[in-house]
Parts: C-alpha cells; sequence; structure tokens
C-alpha cells in the first residue's frame, strides 16, 4: 500500500461518525428491541519485539468496528461489524432481533439491573504523544535493553523484549439515554528472561504498562530493571542456599502480593464466575452468593477494585455497559463486603452494578471483570515487618505461581528470595514456595507495609479470549506460620 493511501486509511478508520451509533441504536428499538446498546470504537497501535536480540515481525494495528447488545422480552443477541454504513448496519441488527426472538423461548432469561444515564467525554491528557513516537525510537529503546543485558556478563539463554503502544477511543450509547465518549492511551512492556550458571537456570518475566503518552517509557528505566533482574537470577543461582521447608514466617514483597490478590481475591469475586457462568472457560469461584460478609481475612487485610486511578493501566471512568466507575471495596477488615458486578450479574443477585463489564475490542462481549485490584497499605514499613521475624524468609519477587480453577488451592514459587534470622535478611535461597488455600493466606496476614507497588498485566478471560490491561499490586504483608515447601530444583 502506498504512503497516501496509507495515510488515507489511517484518517478513515481513526475518524469516528457518532452518528452511525445513534442510528444504529434507533434501528434497534424500530425493530423490536427492549433494550440496545452500542460500542463504536477506533483503535490504533504498533508493537515491536527483540527475542535473543533479533528483530521479529513487527506488527501496526487499525480496527474500527461496531459492537451492540440486545434484550428482546429477556432474551439476548448481539451484533458487531466493521463495514460501517448505515444499510449494513441495519441488516445486522435485523438478523440479530430475529435471532433473539427465536430463542426467547429457550434462552436464559436476562435483566439488567438499573442504572442511571450518564453524558460524559473523557481522555487521557498524554505530555508526550504516542502518535510523535517512531518506530526507529521503540526499537532503539529494545536494543539498548539487549545491550544492558550483555554488559552483565551474564550467561543469558534466552530473552523475549516486547514494547507496544496504543490508543483507543470508544463512543457508548444505549436507550436509556447515555452517551460517553472515551480515548485512552497506553504503553506497554513485557520481557521474559532465562539465565544459567552452574547447569541451572531460572526464568524471570514481568511487565509495566500505563494510561499514559510517552512520558512513561521515557520516566521507567527499562535497562536497568533488566541488569537488576538478571543479576540476582545470577547471584541466586550461584550463591543461593536451599530454601527452608516446613511452617515458617513469611514476608512477601509488593509483587508476590500483587499476583496473590489478583488470582485469590479478583478472580474468585467475579460474579459471573461465582453464578457458574465462566465454568467452561476461564472457571469457577470457590465463593457462594451468599459469602457476603464472611470474614475471609485477618482484620489488616483490605483489598480494593479501583479503575479511577489515573494513568493506571485499568484506569476507566465508566465501564462498558455505561455505569459510572468508583473504587470497589472487596474486604474489609478482613470481611467480603462486595462483588465485582456488571449489570446482568447485580440484576441477578439483587444489587446495583459496581463497573466491572469491560471489553478489549468491538467484535467482543463485555464481561465482568477486575481494573486495578490491590491491598491497601497499612502504617509499617517493609524493615519493620522483617524485624518482627525470628526465622523466616522474604520473597521479594516470584518466577511461576499456579492456582486451581476454583481460586482455592495456590502455588507462589520464588525467585529472588532471602532467609531472615533473628530479624535480619541474610543468604539468598532457592526456589520457595509458598503453597496455601486462599482463606488461610489472608488469615495468615499480621502486617502490612506501606510500601505500594502497582504493576501491570494482561488478564485473560472469556471466549473468544480476551486480555484485558489491568494493574495489580499492594504493599509488602507478613505472613504467619504457614507451610513452605520446595519449587524448581
Amino acid at each position: 500500500m502506498k504512503k497516501k493511501n496509507i495515510e488515507k486509511y489511517r484518517k478513515d478508520v481513526v475518524d469516528m461518525d457518532y452518528d452511525l451509533a445513534d442510528f444504529a441504536i434507533e434501528t434497534a428499538q424500530k425493530h423490536g428491541a427492549d433494550y440496545a446498546e452500542a460500542r463504536l470504537e477506533s483503535t490504533e497501535g504498533d508493537g515491536f519485539l527483540l527475542k535473543n536480540g533479533i528483530p521479529q515481525v513487527s506488527g501496526f494495528d487499525l480496527i474500527k468496528g461496531i459492537g451492540m447488545r440486545f434484550l428482546v422480552k429477556n432474551a439476548m443477541s448481539s451484533f458487531c461489524t466493521n463495514v460501517l454504513d448505515k444499510k449494513s448496519i441495519e441488516e445486522g441488527i435485523i438478523k440479530a432481533i430475529k435471532s433473539a426472538n427465536a430463542s426467547k423461548r429457550i434462552n436464559e432469561k436476562i435483566e439488567f439491573a438499573k442504572e442511571p444515564s450518564y453524558k460524559a467525554n473523557y481522555q487521557v491528557k498524554e505530555k508526550i504523544k504516542l502518535a510523535d513516537i517512531g518506530p526507529d525510537e521503540k526499537i532503539s529503546l529494545l536494543y539498548e535493553i539487549q545491550k544492558k543485558i550483555a554488559q552483565t556478563k551474564v550467561r543469558t539463554m534466552g530473552t523475549y523484549l516486547s514494547l507496544s503502544t496504543y490508543g483507543t477511543e470508544r463512543y457508548f450509547t444505549n436507550n436509556e439515554g447515555s452517551r460517553i465518549i472515551s480515548k485512552i492511551p497506553r504503553t506497554n512492556f513485557f520481557y521474559y528472561v532465562t539465565v544459567e550458571e552452574k547447569g541451572q537456570s531460572a526464568q524471570r518475566f514481568w511487565q509495566y504498562g500505563s494510561a499514559t503518552g510517552w512520558e512513561y517509557v521515557k520516566e521507567m528505566n527499562y535497562p536497568e530493571i533488566l541488569k537488576t533482574d538478571v543479576l540476582a537470577l545470577s547471584s541466586t543461582l550461584k550463591n543461593g542456599k536451599r530454601a527452608p521447608t516446613g511452617n515458617l514466617d513469611v514476608v512477601c514483597g509488593p509483587q508476590v502480593v500483587g499476583i496473590m490478590v489478583h488470582e485469590s481475591v479478583g478472580h474468585p469475586y467475579e460474579a459471573d464466575r461465582i453464578l457458574g457462568r465462566e465454568a467452561a472457560q476461564a472457571g469457577e469461584s470457590f465463593l457462594s452468593p451468599d459469602k457476603i460478609g464472611y470474614k475471609i481475612g485477618s482484620d489488616v487485610v483490605n483489598v480494593v477494585d479501583d479503575p479511577t486511578i489515573e494513568n493506571s493501566y485499568g484506569y476507566y471512568l465508566y465501564d462498558d455497559e455505561g455505569v459510572k466507575a468508583r473504587p470497589k471495596n472487596l474486604i474489609k477488615n478482613g470481611v467480603i463486603t462486595e462483588f465485582l458486578h456488571n449489570r446482568s450479574t447485580a440484576a441477578e443477585l439483587g444489587v446495583k452494578s459496581n463497573a466491572a463489564a469491560r471489553v478489549t475490542h468491538y467484535d467482543r462481549e463485555p464481561i465482568v471483570r477486575m481494573s486495578n485490584t490491590m491491598v491497601v497499605p497499612g502504617d509499617q514499613t517493609e524493615e519493620e515487618l522483617i524485624s518482627g521475624i525470628k526465622n523466616g524468609i522474604y520473597m521479594k519477587n516470584f518466577m511461576e505461581w499456579n492456582i486451581d480453577d476454583k481460586r482455592l488451592n495456590q502455588k507462589y514459587v520464588g525467585s529472588e528470595s532471602y532467609l531472615i534470622k533473628n530479624g535480619q535478611i541474610t543468604d539468598p535461597i532457592k526456589w520457595p514456595a509458598i503453597e496455601i488455600e486462599t482463606p488461610q493466606l489472608w488469615s495468615s496476614v499480621d502486617g502490612v507495609a506501606k510500601n505500594t507497588e502497582l504493576h501491570a498485566g494482561s488478564c485473560g478471560k472469556g471466549e473468544p479470549m480476551q486480555a484485558i490491561p489491568v494493574l495489580f499490586g499492594g504493599p509488602s504483608i507478613r505472613l504467619r506460620n504457614i507451610r513452605l515447601s520446595l519449587g524448581n530444583i
């Protein structure tokens, strides 16, 4: 495609005709929809990959389309297209509504919780616009990271460095009067590195992301981050002692806390899982609808899911059903206080939606998702948590984890970890593993620090798969008398 044609295509894709979404709602009502919603989306982005120092195929995405859902006598149907003309949209709507009418006798009856309508227009301001950063600068950054890794002189068996940026504009509207425009840019850096020492290998992966312009990437020192991780892996392999086993006290750093809260609190609190609607795809939950008010952790445990944090990777002010976002207090003083809801699960359980409906692209259905899920900080320092342990370990970060489909039984294998003796960090240790059930995990917490860190992730769920941007984290926490085993040896 010639440059002139590329620019015309970009303009055609990125420019948004909001009238098409309004037309779609009117058309759906005219043909019998009791409820109709439309999401008109335009996304432009790119991605670059360096694998073992060699550039791989890069991608440039330009996506535009409209997705709709309808309720016809409590039967749900949907429709999406990237052919954005009124004739095609009307034809698709008519077929979708006919499908809903044909299936309403056998389909599950769907209701949406009553919610206010909103009119809003919000966007994330970019100090350095992503559109102004060319491919050369992005690829150069990956080469700089690779060079910094090489300068450590550590033997790396493999490196995988991925950098992507994109911006999404969405217009949500429904027949209840909501009209919401959002414009959100995002950056995403993911790496995977494998180190070898003395015939043993260890792997480390992590992700950094934000809802900002390029300024976030400039503020982060990715080359130094990778250098630190590679040296830590090498040191553990060369100098690490065998990790202790049995029941011990443990201090977990913010990265470990983040994966714990995401997997053992965020996911099982998704109401569609609790109701069994995700069992065949993403799994179930050990919780049931009657567990609101159940004591699941110690008094110092508080967990919130908050999409309104500015510039966070999971940021939004209105969800993809048009509900206004707010912080969701999942656990307060150790007690379960609310689940994550969309309008459908909220109606079924007799509550209001708390704006947890999210969608990755126009051709997917909004489902119950997390945003920025974290343990609320306490008032202690990490050093104070460590000083209170006579014999235990400090798990700074992790190399692997797994958890069962109900989010009950789980295992976290430490990467950079150390012994704690008489309140002091001492020798590095190899691969301590926490194996624990969710209620025991959160009931064992007796101390929460204030050194909060939030880290990006791409959370997978749904069929087809939707990898949604989220943050997870919190401060360091101290767990008393929990079972440790050995991970990789």
